[in-house]
């Protein structure tokens, strides 16, 4: 498996049937600061951070990864979706040794309901699979976001277990490639 780092980036414009997973772009500043500014995005992840301070650590084009996915609708960021390697430390793990990555995901609130979130992991999924094969993905979420649990199921991710970390019950599963579906997911540009 190649890792995370290793992997050519930016992958290019990937197209779904509705949006478009691109690189952080200076139009987004607005946008990525109200997703880590509100308090209903940030319920599950350890609260919203500070306006005023965050707004002053955000540059004025936010800054791309690798691994980093902005979910644009029609022009404009609605939310990002990510993949990290997880690393050794964690109290959980898909397997012993070796590399993992970690699929997350956030979008604005009104954004929720409409798919989007399953959309645009799917095809986070589907370029993981070509762009790291072999590679565990793992998702954790607490068992409290029911949403986040709905989505884990849709997407194909297997319970591995639940453990204690945070304050919270957390959610680990695991995700495996469909033979049939790799190949099949995101149009690039």
């Amino acid at each position: 498996m190649r890792a995370l780092g290793s992997v050519d980036w930016p992958p290019g414009v990937m197209r779904t049937g509705r949006l478009v997973l691109r690189e952080p772009a200076a139009g987004d500043r607005a946008a990525v600061v109200e997703l880590f500014t509100s308090a209903e995005v940030g319920t599950y992840i350890g609260g919203p951070r500070e306006r005023e301070e965050f707004e002053r650590s955000v540059p004025a084009v936010p800054v791309g990864r690798p691994g980093l996915f902005v979910v644009d609708l029609g022009g404009a960021m609605i939310g990002m979706v990510t993949v990290d390697e997880r690393g050794p430390g964690r109290p959980v793990r898909a397997r012993h040794e070796g590399p993992e990555v970690e699929l997350g995901y956030m979008l604005l609130p009104q954004a929720w309901g409409h798919g989007y979130t399953a959309e645009a992991c799917a095809a986070v999924l589907d370029w993981c699979a070509q762009a790291l094969p072999g590679a565990p993905v793992v998702l954790t979420t607490q068992t409290a976001n029911e949403r986040s649990m709905r989505l884990a199921a849709k997407l194909g991710f297997a319970e591995v277990r639940r453990y204690e970390e945070w304050g919270a019950e957390q959610w680990f599963g695991v995700w495996s490639a469909p033979a049939a579906k790799t190949g099949a997911g995101a149009g690039r540009d």
